[in-house]
Protein backbone atom coordinates (compact mmCIF):
# COMPACT_ATOMS: atom_id res chain seq x y z
CA UNK A 1 0.00 0.00 0.00
CA UNK A 2 1.52 3.24 -1.14
CA UNK A 3 0.99 6.72 -0.07
CA UNK A 4 2.47 10.06 -1.04
CA UNK A 5 6.70 8.97 -1.03
CA UNK A 6 7.85 12.37 0.63
CA UNK A 7 5.35 11.37 3.88
CA UNK A 8 7.17 8.78 5.77
CA UNK A 9 6.12 7.44 9.34
CA UNK A 10 9.57 9.02 10.42
CA UNK A 11 7.47 12.35 10.01
CA UNK A 12 4.91 11.94 12.11
CA UNK A 13 7.67 12.40 14.94
CA UNK A 14 7.92 15.66 14.16
CA UNK A 15 4.71 16.82 15.05
CA UNK A 16 1.27 15.80 17.14
CA UNK A 17 -1.82 15.16 15.85
CA UNK A 18 -4.36 17.01 15.55
CA UNK A 19 -6.40 15.39 18.80
CA UNK A 20 -3.50 16.55 21.26
CA UNK A 21 -3.78 20.21 20.23
CA UNK A 22 -5.84 20.89 23.43
CA UNK A 23 -8.34 22.60 21.92
CA UNK A 24 -11.98 21.93 21.83
CA UNK A 25 -15.13 22.15 24.04
CA UNK A 26 -14.03 21.08 27.36
CA UNK A 27 -10.43 20.74 26.29
CA UNK A 28 -9.29 20.70 29.87
CA UNK A 29 -10.56 17.60 30.89
CA UNK A 30 -11.44 15.75 28.08
CA UNK A 31 -8.59 14.82 25.62
CA UNK A 32 -10.21 13.75 22.53
CA UNK A 33 -13.54 12.23 20.87
CA UNK A 34 -14.08 9.48 19.05
CA UNK A 35 -16.00 7.35 17.01
CA UNK A 36 -15.03 3.58 15.14
CA UNK A 37 -17.03 2.09 12.65
CA UNK A 38 -16.32 -1.86 12.19
CA UNK A 39 -17.25 -3.23 8.66
CA UNK A 40 -16.76 -6.18 6.32
CA UNK A 41 -17.38 -7.19 2.81
CA UNK A 42 -20.25 -8.97 2.29
CA UNK A 43 -18.17 -11.61 -0.06
CA UNK A 44 -15.75 -12.93 2.85
CA UNK A 45 -15.62 -14.50 5.76
CA UNK A 46 -14.75 -12.70 8.85
CA UNK A 47 -11.04 -12.67 9.36
CA UNK A 48 -10.92 -15.30 12.03
CA UNK A 49 -12.21 -17.63 9.15
CA UNK A 50 -9.90 -15.69 6.53
CA UNK A 51 -8.06 -18.12 4.75
CA UNK A 52 -4.35 -15.75 4.03
CA UNK A 53 -5.66 -15.33 0.42
CA UNK A 54 -9.15 -14.29 1.83
CA UNK A 55 -6.71 -11.49 3.79
CA UNK A 56 -4.70 -10.62 0.91
CA UNK A 57 -7.81 -10.24 -1.39
CA UNK A 58 -9.60 -7.77 0.97
CA UNK A 59 -6.99 -5.82 1.45
CA UNK A 60 -6.40 -5.21 -2.52
CA UNK A 61 -9.90 -4.70 -2.70
CA UNK A 62 -10.19 -1.90 0.12
CA UNK A 63 -7.09 -0.20 -0.77
CA UNK A 64 -8.62 0.62 -3.68
CA UNK A 65 -11.88 1.85 -2.38
CA UNK A 66 -10.05 3.93 0.03
CA UNK A 67 -8.20 7.31 -1.71
CA UNK A 68 -11.72 7.91 -3.04
CA UNK A 69 -11.68 9.71 0.49
CA UNK A 70 -9.29 12.21 -0.46
CA UNK A 71 -5.69 13.24 -2.94
CA UNK A 72 -3.44 10.57 -2.39
CA UNK A 73 -1.43 13.23 -1.00
CA UNK A 74 -3.19 13.78 2.03
CA UNK A 75 -3.40 10.27 3.15
CA UNK A 76 -0.35 8.46 4.43
CA UNK A 77 -0.65 4.05 3.65
CA UNK A 78 1.13 1.93 5.43
CA UNK A 79 1.60 -1.43 4.76
CA UNK A 80 1.87 -3.26 9.02
CA UNK A 81 3.03 -6.14 7.92
CA UNK A 82 5.97 -4.68 6.84
CA UNK A 83 6.99 -2.67 9.84
CA UNK A 84 9.32 -3.34 12.45
CA UNK A 85 8.24 -4.04 15.71
CA UNK A 86 8.96 -0.56 17.03
CA UNK A 87 7.32 1.01 14.35
CA UNK A 88 3.71 -0.86 15.13
CA UNK A 89 3.93 0.32 18.50
CA UNK A 90 4.59 3.61 17.34
CA UNK A 91 1.52 3.85 15.88
CA UNK A 92 -0.20 2.23 19.12
CA UNK A 93 0.92 4.74 21.08
CA UNK A 94 -0.53 7.45 18.53
CA UNK A 95 -3.77 6.09 19.01
CA UNK A 96 -3.49 5.31 14.93
CA UNK A 97 -4.00 1.21 15.46
CA UNK A 98 -5.00 -1.04 17.46
CA UNK A 99 -2.86 -3.22 19.42
CA UNK A 100 -4.89 -6.10 18.27
CA UNK A 101 -3.88 -5.07 14.52
CA UNK A 102 -0.02 -4.49 15.43
CA UNK A 103 0.05 -7.68 17.14
CA UNK A 104 -1.39 -10.00 14.34
CA UNK A 105 0.33 -11.10 11.94
CA UNK A 106 -0.69 -11.76 7.64
CA UNK A 107 -2.08 -9.04 5.25
CA UNK A 108 -2.67 -6.11 7.05
CA UNK A 109 -2.60 -2.25 6.76
CA UNK A 110 -3.58 1.75 7.99
CA UNK A 111 -4.42 4.12 5.97
CA UNK A 112 -3.93 7.48 8.15
CA UNK A 113 -5.22 11.13 7.48
CA UNK A 114 -4.27 14.54 7.52
CA UNK A 115 -3.37 15.67 11.17
CA UNK A 116 -4.15 12.25 12.04
CA UNK A 117 -8.10 12.81 12.17
CA UNK A 118 -8.89 9.66 10.93
CA UNK A 119 -7.55 6.41 10.59
CA UNK A 120 -8.76 3.01 8.67
CA UNK A 121 -7.19 0.13 9.61
CA UNK A 122 -7.72 -2.98 7.23
CA UNK A 123 -7.80 -6.69 8.41
CA UNK A 124 -7.83 -5.78 12.06
CA UNK A 125 -10.79 -7.91 14.08
CA UNK A 126 -12.88 -6.85 11.24
CA UNK A 127 -12.20 -6.46 7.76
CA UNK A 128 -12.28 -2.56 7.86
CA UNK A 129 -12.23 -0.02 11.09
CA UNK A 130 -12.58 3.41 10.31
CA UNK A 131 -11.95 5.97 13.29
CA UNK A 132 -12.12 9.58 13.58
CA UNK A 133 -10.54 11.74 16.50
CA UNK A 134 -11.83 15.32 17.43
CA UNK A 135 -9.55 17.67 20.00
CA UNK A 136 -12.33 18.08 23.05
CA UNK A 137 -15.32 17.15 23.69
CA UNK A 138 -16.67 17.26 19.73
CA UNK A 139 -18.78 14.44 19.25
CA UNK A 140 -20.93 15.76 15.84
CA UNK A 141 -17.91 16.86 14.31
CA UNK A 142 -16.46 13.20 14.61
CA UNK A 143 -19.94 11.76 13.30
CA UNK A 144 -19.82 13.98 10.46
CA UNK A 145 -16.67 13.40 9.15
CA UNK A 146 -16.85 9.36 9.92
CA UNK A 147 -19.97 9.17 8.46
CA UNK A 148 -18.92 10.96 5.05
CA UNK A 149 -16.00 8.22 5.26
CA UNK A 150 -18.27 5.34 5.53
CA UNK A 151 -20.43 6.71 2.79
CA UNK A 152 -17.58 7.34 0.31
CA UNK A 153 -16.22 3.96 0.79
CA UNK A 154 -19.63 2.06 0.29
CA UNK A 155 -20.04 3.40 -2.81
CA UNK A 156 -16.68 1.50 -3.96
CA UNK A 157 -18.02 -1.68 -2.03
CA UNK A 158 -20.64 -3.81 -0.73
CA UNK A 159 -20.65 -4.59 3.38
CA UNK A 160 -22.17 -7.52 5.23
CA UNK A 161 -25.71 -6.02 5.74
CA UNK A 162 -28.34 -7.89 7.14
CA UNK A 163 -32.00 -6.04 6.79
CA UNK A 164 -32.84 -6.46 10.76
CA UNK A 165 -29.50 -6.74 11.88
CA UNK A 166 -27.89 -4.16 10.54
CA UNK A 167 -23.79 -4.36 9.64
CA UNK A 168 -22.55 -7.54 10.81
CA UNK A 169 -19.49 -7.90 12.34
CA UNK A 170 -17.12 -9.94 14.08
CA UNK A 171 -18.01 -9.60 17.59
CA UNK A 172 -21.50 -9.78 18.61
CA UNK A 173 -21.57 -6.68 20.72
CA UNK A 174 -21.18 -4.53 17.23
CA UNK A 175 -23.48 -5.61 15.01
CA UNK A 176 -25.73 -3.26 13.88
CA UNK A 177 -24.41 0.56 13.43
CA UNK A 178 -20.95 -1.19 14.31
CA UNK A 179 -20.45 1.87 16.23
CA UNK A 180 -18.26 2.52 19.10
CA UNK A 181 -18.53 6.09 20.63
CA UNK A 182 -15.56 7.46 22.93
CA UNK A 183 -14.70 10.08 24.94
CA UNK A 184 -11.14 9.98 26.51
CA UNK A 185 -10.73 12.11 29.89
CA UNK A 186 -8.02 13.27 32.15
CA UNK A 187 -9.84 12.52 35.43
CA UNK A 188 -6.73 13.24 38.19
CA UNK A 189 -8.41 15.30 40.89
CA UNK A 190 -11.50 12.45 40.79
CA UNK A 191 -8.79 9.88 41.37
CA UNK A 192 -7.27 12.14 43.93
CA UNK A 193 -10.34 12.16 45.98
CA UNK A 194 -11.27 8.36 45.81
CA UNK A 195 -14.45 9.31 43.96
CA UNK A 196 -13.31 7.27 40.55
CA UNK A 197 -14.86 4.09 41.68
CA UNK A 198 -18.37 5.61 42.31
CA UNK A 199 -18.31 7.64 39.46
CA UNK A 200 -17.09 4.32 37.26
CA UNK A 201 -19.81 1.87 38.82
CA UNK A 202 -22.48 4.64 37.82
CA UNK A 203 -21.40 4.51 34.38
CA UNK A 204 -21.19 0.47 34.07
CA UNK A 205 -25.01 0.45 35.73
CA UNK A 206 -26.33 2.18 32.58
CA UNK A 207 -24.09 -0.17 29.86
CA UNK A 208 -21.03 2.27 29.60
CA UNK A 209 -17.44 1.09 29.15
CA UNK A 210 -14.27 2.59 30.59
CA UNK A 211 -11.63 1.93 29.79
CA UNK A 212 -7.92 3.13 29.85
CA UNK A 213 -5.50 5.09 27.46
CA UNK A 214 -5.09 2.26 24.80
CA UNK A 215 -8.98 0.99 25.06
CA UNK A 216 -9.33 -2.88 25.98
CA UNK A 217 -7.82 -4.49 28.57
CA UNK A 218 -5.61 -1.50 28.86
CA UNK A 219 -4.60 -0.48 32.34
CA UNK A 220 -5.46 3.90 33.17
CA UNK A 221 -2.04 4.98 32.77
CA UNK A 222 -1.60 8.83 33.89
CA UNK A 223 -5.42 8.97 34.99
CA UNK A 224 -7.12 9.04 31.68
CA UNK A 225 -10.28 7.28 30.97
CA UNK A 226 -11.93 6.11 27.84
CA UNK A 227 -15.65 5.97 28.45
CA UNK A 228 -17.90 4.16 25.76
CA UNK A 229 -20.97 2.68 24.80
CA UNK A 230 -21.05 -1.26 24.88
CA UNK A 231 -23.34 -2.55 22.35
CA UNK A 232 -24.69 -1.12 19.62
CA UNK A 233 -27.78 -3.94 18.34
CA UNK A 234 -31.33 -2.06 18.09
CA UNK A 235 -29.39 1.44 18.26
CA UNK A 236 -29.35 4.07 16.21
CA UNK A 237 -26.08 6.05 15.75
CA UNK A 238 -27.54 9.27 17.33
CA UNK A 239 -28.72 7.15 20.32
CA UNK A 240 -25.22 6.12 21.09
CA UNK A 241 -23.73 9.58 20.44
CA UNK A 242 -26.96 10.86 22.59
CA UNK A 243 -26.13 8.36 25.34
CA UNK A 244 -22.22 8.97 25.47
CA UNK A 245 -22.62 12.98 24.53
CA UNK A 246 -24.83 12.70 27.94
CA UNK A 247 -23.28 11.33 29.93
CA UNK A 248 -19.69 12.74 29.97
CA UNK A 249 -20.62 16.35 31.13
CA UNK A 250 -21.98 14.91 34.23
CA UNK A 251 -18.12 13.22 34.72
CA UNK A 252 -16.67 16.59 33.48
CA UNK A 253 -18.88 18.29 36.38
CA UNK A 254 -17.67 15.82 38.86
CA UNK A 255 -14.16 16.60 38.39
CA UNK A 256 -14.30 19.90 38.30
CA UNK A 257 -16.17 19.70 41.68
CA UNK A 258 -13.37 17.51 42.92
CA UNK A 259 -10.50 19.94 41.39
CA UNK A 260 -12.47 23.02 43.75
CA UNK A 261 -12.58 21.19 46.68
CA UNK A 262 -8.78 20.10 46.23
CA UNK A 263 -8.41 23.96 45.66
CA UNK A 264 -10.12 24.96 48.64
CA UNK A 265 -9.20 22.23 51.10
CA UNK A 266 -6.32 21.11 50.76
CA UNK A 267 -4.16 23.70 48.65
CA UNK A 268 -1.21 23.43 50.22
CA UNK A 269 -1.08 19.75 49.92
CA UNK A 270 -2.07 20.24 46.27
CA UNK A 271 0.40 23.35 45.22
CA UNK A 272 3.22 20.52 47.34
CA UNK A 273 2.20 17.92 44.78
CA UNK A 274 2.07 19.88 41.16
CA UNK A 275 5.08 21.15 42.23
CA UNK A 276 6.79 18.07 43.33
CA UNK A 277 6.20 16.33 40.17
CA UNK A 278 6.78 19.47 37.87
CA UNK A 279 10.54 19.52 39.54
CA UNK A 280 11.32 15.89 39.17
CA UNK A 281 9.82 15.78 35.97
CA UNK A 282 12.70 18.91 35.15
CA UNK A 283 15.44 17.12 36.82
CA UNK A 284 15.45 13.67 36.99
CA UNK A 285 18.29 11.67 35.29
CA UNK A 286 16.52 8.21 34.75
CA UNK A 287 12.42 7.87 34.70
CA UNK A 288 10.33 5.33 34.42
CA UNK A 289 7.23 5.40 31.58
CA UNK A 290 4.54 4.95 34.54
CA UNK A 291 6.47 7.55 36.54
CA UNK A 292 6.16 9.91 33.64
CA UNK A 293 2.97 9.43 33.16
CA UNK A 294 1.83 9.99 37.09
CA UNK A 295 3.90 12.57 37.49
CA UNK A 296 2.16 14.47 33.82
CA UNK A 297 -0.77 14.13 35.36
CA UNK A 298 -0.40 15.90 38.47
CA UNK A 299 1.14 18.42 36.04
CA UNK A 300 -1.29 18.91 33.74
CA UNK A 301 -3.52 19.48 36.22
CA UNK A 302 -1.55 22.10 37.84
CA UNK A 303 -1.44 23.80 34.62
CA UNK A 304 -5.22 24.18 34.47
CA UNK A 305 -5.44 25.60 37.92
CA UNK A 306 -3.29 28.28 37.32
CA UNK A 307 -0.68 26.83 39.63
CA UNK A 308 2.41 26.58 36.73
CA UNK A 309 1.67 29.16 34.80
CA UNK A 310 5.38 28.67 32.71
CA UNK A 311 3.95 25.40 30.44
CA UNK A 312 0.85 24.66 27.65
CA UNK A 313 -1.34 22.15 28.00
CA UNK A 314 0.09 21.05 24.01
CA UNK A 315 3.18 20.73 25.56
CA UNK A 316 2.06 18.68 28.31
CA UNK A 317 -0.27 16.46 26.12
CA UNK A 318 2.67 16.13 23.88
CA UNK A 319 5.21 14.96 26.24
CA UNK A 320 2.42 12.18 27.28
CA UNK A 321 3.36 10.64 23.87
CA UNK A 322 6.59 11.70 22.94
CA UNK A 323 8.07 9.88 25.91
CA UNK A 324 6.39 6.69 25.55
CA UNK A 325 8.78 3.69 24.55
CA UNK A 326 8.51 3.37 20.87
CA UNK A 327 8.54 7.17 20.62
CA UNK A 328 11.45 7.72 22.49
CA UNK A 329 13.42 5.25 19.98
CA UNK A 330 11.72 6.83 16.83
CA UNK A 331 12.99 9.99 18.21
CA UNK A 332 16.29 9.23 19.19
CA UNK A 333 16.96 6.96 16.21
CA UNK A 334 17.51 4.05 17.60
CA UNK A 335 16.70 1.08 19.68
CA UNK A 336 17.19 1.42 23.64
CA UNK A 337 16.47 -1.01 26.14
CA UNK A 338 14.49 -0.50 29.24
CA UNK A 339 17.66 0.96 31.36
CA UNK A 340 18.66 3.22 28.29
CA UNK A 341 14.98 3.88 27.31
CA UNK A 342 14.67 5.58 31.23
CA UNK A 343 17.62 7.65 30.64
CA UNK A 344 16.88 9.11 27.43
CA UNK A 345 13.37 9.63 28.89
CA UNK A 346 14.84 11.97 31.87
CA UNK A 347 16.88 13.48 29.07
CA UNK A 348 14.40 14.22 26.71
CA UNK A 349 12.06 15.95 29.67
CA UNK A 350 14.37 18.17 30.96
CA UNK A 351 15.00 19.19 27.62
CA UNK A 352 11.73 20.06 26.49
CA UNK A 353 10.57 21.51 29.81
CA UNK A 354 13.55 23.79 29.56
CA UNK A 355 13.00 25.14 26.67
CA UNK A 356 8.78 25.43 27.47
CA UNK A 357 10.67 27.85 30.09
CA UNK A 358 12.12 30.41 28.14
CA UNK A 359 9.91 33.66 27.08
CA UNK A 360 10.89 33.28 23.49
CA UNK A 361 9.87 29.19 23.10
CA UNK A 362 7.22 28.86 21.18
CA UNK A 363 4.79 26.19 23.10
CA UNK A 364 1.78 26.58 20.60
Amino acid sequence: MTGNANVKLDDLTRYSGEWLRGVGPQSDIVISSRIRLARNLADYPFISRASPQDRGRIQGQLQTAIPSLADQDDLLCIDVEELAAVDRQFLVERQLISRELAEASGARSVAIGRDEKFSLMINEEDHLRIQVMESGLDLESAWDRINRIDDLIEEKVTFACDETLGYLTACPTNVGTGMRVSVMLHLPALVMTRQIDKVFRSLHKISLAVRGLYGEGSQAMGDFYQISNQITLGRSEKDLIKQVGDVVPVVIKYERQAREFLVQESQENLHDRVSRAYGILRNAQTISSEETMHLLSSVRMGVNLGLIDDLKIPIVNELFIHTQPAHLQKLSGSELDTTDRNIERARYLRRHLAQADRPDSENN
